[in-house]
């Protein structure tokens, strides 16, 4: 076990590592969610004064997007670096250590969740500066925790796509996944508003959930009904995307 724990913190420590090592690399992932907002804002500022909209502010609405932007693109990230890894031999080399290959997977994605706090701390900052509401204490931890829970998720989803397809060529599928999931939820208007199919899609949509949970500080109170639906969608998600991670990296020499 503590063998275990020294490989997933080396892991880890070398991803974080990378972004002093190349800051230029971050700063695009960092700055975008913030960009994303402020132009949104910017442009559809007067929706929220339609009948319905759950948020006095559009800019409170909009953070908690930025938020799960943030992680989709630090999901992705980790999937290119690893591609890059596979290509220059790297990782091969590792494979041949006798750490478990679960224990690998979890150091990849365990850096994920801690780069994903960058681009969320960053928008958090200025939202604050422009006026957003606090979402207190208790809201922040529960949006903290599920932004990176959902960044292990988009890990998992670009690793995976990682050791299919090995090569960096791949990234546009690492990033559409994450765009896709967050982008057909209640990102832009409350589930009342929505119609037709998009109404449809955002009520399945798993990522819908996490949403909510990470939005409900900002707009009213954390509640335990909005909590839990988004805890147990990242796991869900997690448990899915982790075994058929495991599954393509077992598959790896073989």
């Amino acid at each position: 076990m503590t063998a275990s724990l020294r490989a997933m913190g080396a892991l880890v420590r070398r991803a974080l590592n990378e972004i002093l090592r190349v800051p230029g690399g971050a700063i695009p992932g960092v700055l975008a969610p913030t960009i994303f907002m402020l132009g949104l804002s910017a442009v559809f500022g007067k929706a929220s004064h339609l009948p319905g909209f759950t948020a006095s502010d559009f800019r409170t609405f909009i953070v908690p997007v930025g938020f799960l932007q943030g992680a989709s693109f630090t999901g992705a990230a980790t999937g290119v670096n690893l591609a890059r890894d596979i290509e220059q031999g790297w990782f091969d080399r590792l494979l041949l250590s006798p750490t478990p290959r679960p224990v690998l997977l979890a150091g990849l994605v365990g850096s994920a969740s801690l780069r994903a706090l960058m681009p969320a701390s960053f928008l958090l900052v200025v939202a604050l500066i422009v006026g957003v509401h606090w979402p207190g204490v208790l809201g922040l931890v529960v949006a903290g925790a599920l932004v990176m829970g959902l960044a292990c998720v988009m890990a998992l989803w670009a690793v995976m796509l990682a050791l299919r397809f090995r090569t960096q060529q791949a990234a546009p599928l690492m990033q559409i996944g994450g765009f896709i999931a967050v982008l057909f939820t209640t990102a832009y208007a409350p589930q009342a508003l929505l119609t037709g199919w998009l109404r449809d899609v955002a009520r399945i949509n798993p990522v819908t959930h996490v949403l909510d949970g990470v939005r409900q500080g900002f707009v009213a109170q954390v509640t335990w009904g909005k909590t839990w639906p988004a805890f147990v969608a990242v796991a869900g998600l997690m448990l899915v995307l982790g075994a058929l991670a495991v599954r393509g990296l077992r598959r790896v020499g073989v």
